[in-house]
Formats: C-alpha cells, sequence, structure tokens
C-alpha cells in the first residue's frame, strides 16, 4: 500500500509542478505586472490557507483519509489543464488558486501517510514522503521544462494533466485504515491550534514557504530571464533547485539526529539568507544555480523536520486538525512572500524584492535562536 500511495504522490506533485519553470514568464506573457504575478502566485497559498483548517478538521470529524486523497489529485489535474487554457491572467489566477485548493489536501496525505508507521518513526515519514514529493516536483520540472523548450508554453500543462488523471485512478485504489471519529468540540480543536508548540513550528514553516515561493517557485525564473537565460537555462535552473531540496529532504532526519534540530533550523534560514541576498549581485546564470542550490538545501532540511515537529506530540485521531492548522499558517506565507516580492519588485526594482525576502530568512533565524531551551517548550533538541 505504501508503494500505491507513493505513487500517487507523484502524480499529485507532479500535475502541480510541471509548469513551473515557465510560470511566471508565462503568466506575465498573458498581459500581468509583476505586481499582478505576484497576487496570482500568492493564491496559491492563500486557498491553503483559507481550506487547510476546516479540511483537517472535517477529515478527523468523519474519521476518513482516502477521499480528500483522491479529490486533492483531481483539482491538481484540473488546475494544471485550466491554466494551459487560461487567455488572460484572471483566469490564471482562478486555475492558480485551485492548485492551492489541491495542495491543501496535503494535510491529509501527510497525516494518512504516517500512519503506515509507528507514532516515534514520524520524523522518518516525514522525510521519506517529502522525498517522493520533491522528486515528483523534480520530475515534473525537468519533463514541463523539456516540453515548453521543444513543443512550446502550453505543452506542460497537457502533460501535467494527463498525468493528474492517470493519479486519480490510481488513488481510487487506496485502501485505507479506518479512524476513530472525533465529535466537533470547540474546546479541543482550540487546545489544537493554539498550542504555543505548534504555533512556534508553524510560524517558522510559514518563514520558510515564504522565501521558497518568492523565489525558487517565484521570481527566480523573471531573475533568470532578465540576465538574459534561455528557456532550456529556465528549466535547468527549476531542475537545480529541485534535486537539491529532494536529497536535503532525505537526509534531513538524519542530520537532525546528528547536529540536533534546533541547530539545523539555524543553519537553513542563515543558508536561505545568503542564497536569497546573492541573487541581486548576481549576473550570471552559473552563479545563479549555485545560490538556488544553496536555497533548495535550506528549504529541504529544515521543512520536514517543521513537518514532523507538527505532528509529533499530536494524538493520531487529532492529527489532520493540528495539521491543518500548521499548513494553514504555512499557507500564509506562501501568500505573502511572492506578493511581497512583486509588490517591492514593482516599486524598487527586483534586487530589493530579493533583499525583501533574504530579512525574511533572518526573522526565522530569530525566532529559533530566541526559542526557549527547555525542551519540553519547544520539543527541539538542542
Amino acid at each position: 500500500m505504501t508503494n500505491l500511495f507513493i505513487a500517487v504522490t507523484l502524480t499529485f506533485w507532479f500535475a502541480l509542478y510541471v509548469y513551473m519553470p515557465i510560470l511566471t514568464p508565462y503568466i506575465e506573457g498573458l498581459g500581468a505586472s509583476l505586481s499582478l504575478v505576484g497576487v496570482i502566485l500568492g493564491s496559491y497559498g492563500f486557498m491553503q490557507m483559507l481550506i487547510r483548517i476546516p479540511l483537517g478538521i472535517y477529515s478527523d470529524q468523519i474519521g476518513k483519509r482516502k477521499i480528500f486523497v483522491v479529490l486533492g489529485v483531481a483539482c491538481a489535474a484540473a488546475s494544471c489543464i485550466g491554466l494551459g487554457m487560461a487567455t488572460n491572467p484572471w483566469l490564471a489566477l482562478v486555475f492558480r488558486g485551485l492548485a492551492g485548493a489541491a495542495v491543501a489536501t496535503w494535510v491529509v496525505f501527510t497525516v494518512m501517510y504516517a500512519s503506515f508507521y509507528p507514532a516515534e518513526r514520524s520524523g522518518k515519514a516525514m522525510a521519506v514522503i517529502m522525498f517522493y514529493s520533491s522528486l515528483g516536483q523534480l520530475a515534473a520540472t525537468t519533463l514541463g521544462g523539456i516540453a515548453a523548450d521543444t513543443l512550446g508554453y502550453r505543452a506542460p500543462f497537457v502533460l501535467g494533466g494527463a498525468v493528474g488523471l492517470a493519479g486519480v485512478i490510481l488513488s481510487a485504489r487506496i485502501k485505507e485504515t479506518p479512524v476513530q471519529k472525533q465529535p466537533l468540540q470547540l474546546r479541543s480543536l482550540l487546545q489544537v491550534g493554539l498550542d504555543p508548540k505548534l504555533l512556534r513550528v508553524g510560524v517558522l514553516a510559514l518563514l520558510v514557504q515564504a522565501i521558497s515561493f518568492a523565489t525558487i517557485y517565484g521570481f527566480n525564473q523573471s531573475y533568470a530571464v532578465s540576465i538574459g537565460a534561455s528557456d532550456q537555462q529556465l528549466t535547468l535552473l527549476m531542475l537545480i533547485s529541485s534535486l537539491a531540496i529532494a536529497l536535503a529532504s532525505r537526509a534531513s532526519d538524519l542530520a537532525a539526529e546528528r547536529i540536533g534540530e534546533r541547530r539545523m533550523l539555524v543553519i537553513s534560514f542563515i543558508i536561505m539568507m545568503l542564497a536569497s541576498a546573492s541573487v541581486p549581485y548576481t549576473s550570471s546564470m552559473f552563479v545563479l544555480y549555485i545560490t538556488q542550490a544553496v536555497n533548495g538545501l535550506g528549504r529541504g532540511l529544515s521543512y520536514p523536520v517543521l513537518l514532523s515537529l507538527s505532528i509529533k506530540t499530536v494524538a493520531p485521531d487529532k492529527r489532520s486538525t493540528a495539521m491543518g492548522f500548521f499548513q494553514a499558517l504555512y499557507g500564509v506565507g506562501m501568500t505573502i512572500g511572492p506578493m511581497l516580492a512583486g509588490l517591492v519588485s514593482d516599486l524598487f526594482g527586483m534586487g530589493m524584492g530579493y533583499l525583501s525576502i533574504a530579512f525574511l530568512a533572518i526573522i526565522g533565524c530569530l525566532v529559533v535562536v530566541g526559542w526557549p531551551r527547555a525542551q519540553q517548550a519547544a520539543k527541539i533538541e538542542v
């Protein structure tokens, strides 16, 4: 069953990322300004922010996971096809928002996959599922870039739609273990959602996602075009970033055990800060490749650890709720990161947009350093 679930995960992320190498120039080609591009990119996180908490609560309440996995893959396929058919920025906004609705179901994906492991191995489970999600993104961006280069900018959307539809068929074959239904109790929900440990981890994830969706999945392609990148170089840029994320995600669990989760998070934010701040001083694609490989390394090391911490101390029957709150928080980051970078870039130039994102990484580093060192307060090993 785990192999089938991994196959579905691969198709899910493939449909969502196959067009990422050309998304920002594609939207600009529809007539969008940099500010509007930022809004369209931010709609992806905005929809997740709206949907994830009620989805997680409802999943726990009815004790079901599979139906949301199937719906998530279906929405991923529909959003990919719709973006490919868009004729103006406003349609792109609608279908990019639908992609965000699809990713909101990642709440259930992660919780369902974690249920295949003992509770004490949640870190391992998150590292594995994040590795395969990154692998799906890696395959998507590579093949999508090749398709765009050889067949035109709409080809990746056709490819992603076909793979997404195949994923819907596969997801229907998943078998789930019933979870005990939970009555809707406001006090219990507030206890989960307002837990200080969950909020701390969620704020850090918010910052990680803001950085990533403003750079790797946001304006990197536009910046690369501004320094003369070809379509092949755009594909390679996304490929390098995705490969770094995949490899770092796979190693994150082991790295956290070796040096401690807290230290690793500090190092990750420092890495992302340096990578983002260096972009405005880059005029060579070779150097840009290096900076974004480093950026991907920071994201890949930090995100699985934060994902694991969000459910490590939560009872199984409340994990979808906890994950919903956590992922809704980082959905805010997916929204504000691209919007901040787009607004600042329109006003002061793209260089200042990247420096504003580097500042977010500095904030993340300070948040981790400022946490109480008592393990019972932060549940992060030193």
